[in-house]
């Protein structure tokens, strides 16, 4: 980096300016050049860093993908019984899944329909109550 730069991050007098600047105009902006100031000698090479980081997470993910056989994140050990023993696990354990969200769906369908007989129960109740009372039917609602 350029170290005769009007704005970069070491106290000079044009930082300093901007800081104080910053705290009068909103005192977020002064807090950021604050921050610049004191840390934008390590957030120098943060972009690569990062980008670089993100490469290898992702370039283990691809590996792991191209291990084959459905599942994303395969590794060999070695030992064929132990793979093709993890590899059945897997599978029993997709088909427990598989169930286990099918009764969750079903359960949901009973209490949205536990739900609606309520509502329904709840509103008959109100217009035999209504009735009752002598205010008669209201327009567009059947008689329950």
């Amino acid at each position: 980096m350029n170290q005769s730069a009007l704005i970069r991050p070491d106290w000079t007098p044009a930082t300093i300016a901007l800081m104080v600047l910053g705290f009068v105009v909103f005192w977020p902006l002064g807090l950021a050049m604050l921050a610049y100031i004191i840390f934008g000698d390590r957030l120098r090479n943060f972009k690569k860093d990062a980008n670089d980081n993100l490469d290898g997470m992702f370039a283990s993910c691809r590996s792991k993908f191209r291990g084959g056989r459905g599942h994303a994140f395969r590794s060999t050990t070695g030992n064929v019984a132990f793979d093709d023993w993890r590899d059945a696990e897997l599978a029993r354990l997709d088909e427990e899944r598989r169930k286990l969200d099918e009764m969750r769906e079903q359960f949901d369908a009973y209490s949205r329909e536990l739900r609606r007989a309520k509502d329904q129960e709840e509103f008959d109740r109100f217009m035999r109550e209504r009735r009752a009372e002598g205010k008669g039917d209201v327009p567009g609602f059947p008689a329950t």
